[in-house]
């Protein structure tokens, strides 16, 4: 006998009793950022390795470790997409989307990979929802974003919500911040975990991510970026926070508050849940003004998020989720019935019902145990002559002409017998 086959590590089955309350979520997602304006777009799962080693950054634990990155057979280096931004900031410069009334607002729900060590809520291929908005600075993008992400979490029923927010200036203003932060980490760097001290140079404020004890207890001590803003940057955050207020969105300023991609400007946000442990990160995103000139476009800014579906479903008190009704569910007595059964379920569903056929060759008796365990509202048993029909609703159960059976159910369903 063969060896039984299973999924690779970090990876899984999204069964059908699972599917329903991602379907939900995606309803959920759908119909909150599309009434904001915001409009579906999905990019390949794999892109030119360029994408995400210029936009993401050379330096990031995504694009050192964690990518699936391959040669495509004809010498061109493409990726397995790990995150979302990079490559709608790539859509966004090929297809001339800067023509566009200013911002374009765009919502995805894709699958993204990361050959990362598996965990709860982490798995090597995971799905996110996320939402962009690229081509206007206004600090109103960024609070809205953070607005309808909190709606979604809150719809979802995710429990133990933390907002926190802060700012990592421009580029160009946090170059002399940065400056100062790496002559403080040189100063300290005996007391550094390798990795920080490896990236001193390249990227020192993913010190702040650090989990090491000795890195954690330097960091203390660190300067913060909140306190070296320029005038512009502090306003902008100053609107942010104005506007969540306004919102009614509760949230906590964290000086300390980086993201692990190196594209991200100013505004900065992460949600995190007291459902999840360690993992407690449910949501984030920030703004990320020179991300698509990096990929080749004009100076353009940019801010958006992104959801774990697994994260929500993990945080999630149970949403509310209900498999599609069953209309009609149709069996048959005999093997000379099942045509007239099949072509009965055929005529239903083009009258637009969900209906059902008797597929499993069980008896009059299972079969009438089948269609209770679906929950169908009407059951009909094929005969030679005529068909017997039950209104499960109504508890009636009555014989009909075959032919007419759809018919005589439309008409049911509009009260008219």
């Amino acid at each position: 006998m063969p060896e039984r086959l299973q999924v690779p590590r970090g990876t899984y089955d999204v069964l059908p009793e699972d599917a329903d309350a991602r379907v939900a979520i995606e309803a959920t997602a759908r119909r909150i950022l599309e009434g904001a304006g915001y409009r579906r777009i999905e990019t390949p799962t794999f892109e030119q390795t360029e994408v995400f080693a210029r936009g993401v950054g050379a330096s990031t634990d995504i694009v050192q470790k964690e990518m699936y990155t391959f040669d495509d057979g004809g010498g061109r280096s493409v990726t397995l997409r790990p995150e979302g931004t990079a490559p709608i900031c790539r859509a966004y410069v090929e297809h001339g989307m800067h023509k566009l009334p200013q911002p374009v607002k765009l919502w995805y729900l894709s699958s993204f990979f990361r050959s990362e060590k598996p965990q709860q809520g982490r798995f090597r291929q995971f799905w996110q929802i996320g939402a962009e908005a690229v081509g206007s600075d206004d600090p109103a993008v960024d609070a809205e974003l953070i607005v309808l992400l909190a709606t979604l979490l809150a719809e979802c029923e995710v429990g133990g919500l933390r907002l926190r927010v802060g700012s990592l200036g421009t580029l160009a203003a946090r170059q002399a911040y940065r400056e100062q932060l790496q002559a403080y980490l040189r100063a300290h760097a005996d007391e550094l975990s390798e990795d920080v001290r490896s990236r001193i140079e390249l990227n020192p404020l993913r010190a702040f991510d650090s989990d090491h004890p000795g890195t954690r207890a330097v960091m203390a001590g660190a300067p913060l970026l909140l306190d070296h803003l320029d005038a512009a940057d502090a306003e902008h955050f100053a609107t942010v926070r104005e506007l969540l207020l306004r919102a009614g969105v509760a949230h906590e300023v964290d000086p300390t508050l980086v993201r692990g991609l190196d594209y991200y400007t100013r505004t900065v946000f992460e949600f995190t849940s007291v459902a999840l442990g360690a993992q407690s990160g449910v949501a984030g995103g920030g703004r990320y003004d020179g991300l698509v000139e990096m990929l080749g476009g004009p100076a353009t800014p940019g801010c958006g998020w992104a959801a774990g579906i697994e994260r929500i479903l993990l945080a999630s008190s149970g949403l509310p989720v209900a498999p599609p009704p069953v209309d009609l569910y149709v069996g048959f007595d005999s093997p000379q019935q099942r045509p007239g059964a099949f072509a009965i379920v055929d005529e239903a569903r083009r009258a637009r019902m969900n209906a059902q056929v008797e597929l499993a060759g069980r008896s009059r008796k299972g079969q009438l145990k089948h269609a209770d365990r679906i929950g169908a509202r009407y059951v009909a048993i094929v005969g030679d002559d005529k068909t017997m029909l039950k209104d499960t609703q109504a508890g009636e159960q009555f014989e009909v002409d075959t032919v007419g059976l759809v018919a005589r159910i439309l008409r049911d369903r509009r009260g008219m017998r």
